[in-house]
């Protein structure tokens, strides 16, 4: 079985990396196609067979992708994929897009439907993250949006099949795709991200991990610890930096997100808790804390609800607002959490449990496939 993965764009590192290095460590020789290539920026991907197209020719196509969305897809369709049994698309806007012969089988492993057409629009739209050009942007989305939910809509019935990261995931991809989906959650180091009991000088902050961008609700977290006056150290570099950092008292320190994994679990092992209050597709982070033994404080939707167990690994709350943030401060305050059982819970998110989960059901899926034809 002759395998290929294919990715939106190469040229940063996060949880959708983490979950291409799996998949390379189940099949070390499926190629890896994407559209542009940093390979400055995307050290990790030294590890594949890196094939791009046309469009990382251009100038400027890897740092400023968001200028060609009409180009991407046109330069997904443009692979060749005859040679392969497999293909399998990692994948939030246009990797899904690909062009396949019957006898190939398309899996999509889903991040999300392509935020910025479908769940995150609202907040795409009211905060751009263009900074003066907002009003010109607002006004591009408005325009363009209904043309490319169209595009992506047609793009999304290519996979012949669906693998959502969660069930919020997989509510999202029945809604706007019409596709059902099998749920297999991205793997999480839990050999790195561990709990250390010979920690000296642990820490009295709260910790953040994020990308600064306006919809992960970065801002209200930051007005609540003002008002607080607790510590709170905010990991996390992006669009929206300026405009947190603008609105942070001197409680609130950022770092830039270019750490290890190891240093980062450091920072996991020191803190009180994570605050997380945005909407996740998964939670990575969530995850990554409690398998440091620390609670998580968020809100109760997307994939967080389904990786924080309210009482025994953090609490949730129901609405993006100061109010409900310092409500759940609160109760936090009042309990004590077992590392333990933050542990435990997170031990069902490991590598080797997605590793097991993915190759199992691909080659389900090849058997039925090769079994009609």
């Amino acid at each position: 079985m002759k395998i290929a993965l294919i990715y939106d764009k190469v040229n940063k590192f996060g949880g959708a990396e983490r979950v291409l290095l799996s998949l390379h460590q189940v099949w070390p020789n499926a190629p890896l196609y994407t559209a542009v290539y940093d390979k400055k920026k995307a050290k990790w991907a030294d590890a594949f067979e890196v094939k791009t197209s046309f469009l990382d020719r251009l100038p400027f196509s890897s740092s400023k992708h968001e200028l060609f969305p009409v180009l991407t897809a046109y330069a997904f369709e443009s692979f060749n994929f005859d040679k392969f049994d497999v293909v399998i698309s990692v994948s939030s806007a246009d990797a899904k897009s690909i062009i396949t012969k019957p006898q190939t089988l398309h899996i999509c492993y889903c991040l999300t439907p392509t935020r910025y057409l479908w769940s995150g629009y609202d907040d795409y739209l009211k905060e751009p993250g263009m900074g003066t050009f907002n009003p010109v942007a607002r006004f591009v989305m408005k325009v363009t949006s209904p043309s490319f939910r169209r595009w992506d809509y047609i793009a999304s019935q290519r996979p012949d099949k669906y693998i959502a990261i969660s069930k919020a995931v997989a509510n999202r991809i029945k809604k706007y795709y019409g596709k059902e989906s099998e749920i297999i959650f991205p793997p999480v180091k839990t050999d790195i991200f561990r709990i250390e009991k010979k920690i000296k000088d642990k820490g009295d902050y709260f910790l953040i991990v994020s990308r600064l961008v306006p919809y992960k609700g970065i801002d209200y977290a930051i007005r609540v610890f003002n008002q607080l006056g607790w510590k709170l150290k905010i990991i996390g570099d992006g669009i929206d930096e300026k405009r947190l950092k603008n609105i942070a008292g001197k409680n609130i320190d950022f770092i830039s997100s270019n750490l290890t994994d190891e240093k980062l679990c450091c920072y996991y092992q020191k803190s009180i808790a994570l605050i997380f209050p945005g909407e996740e597709d998964f939670g990575l982070t969530s995850v990554e804390a409690q398998a440091c033994g620390k609670p998580v404080v968020g809100l109760n939707a997307g994939g967080l609800a389904e990786t924080v167990i309210p009482g025994l690994t953090g609490e949730l709350y129901d609405h993006k607002d100061e109010r409900n943030l310092i409500s759940a401060l609160s109760r936090f305050s009042q309990k004590k959490y077992l590392p333990s059982y933050c542990r435990e819970n997170a031990l069902r998110f490991s590598q080797s449990v997605f590793k097991e989960n993915i190759k199992k059901k691909v080659y389900q899926w090849w058997k039925e496939k090769i079994s009609r034809m």
